[in-house]
């Protein structure tokens, strides 16, 4: 069973352009500082709600290097 967000899985993430991709990234580590804040004040009910979190982080970076090597190619980019 893969952790993370079920809306962030791979092939979905390889459909989204780059703007759309640092958006992502940009609200999953808002959304890993709220759950650390809550962590620290005793306030967490999910605590696997962070390491999902952390992986989707991990997932959006991956995606954005691979496509920076030229592993991957974006949608709309033809592969030559």
């Amino acid at each position: 069973m893969a952790i993370g967000t079920k809306a962030l899985a791979p092939e979905e993430l390889d459909a989204m352009d780059e703007d759309t991709l640092v958006a992502e990234l940009k609200k999953a580590k808002e959304e890993l500082f709220n759950l650390r804040f809550q962590s620290a004040t005793g306030q967490l009910e999910s605590h696997g709600r962070l390491k999902a979190v952390r992986r989707d982080i991990a997932r959006i970076y991956t995606i954005l290097r691979e496509r920076e090597l030229g592993i991957r190619t974006a949608p709309g980019s033809s592969a030559q």
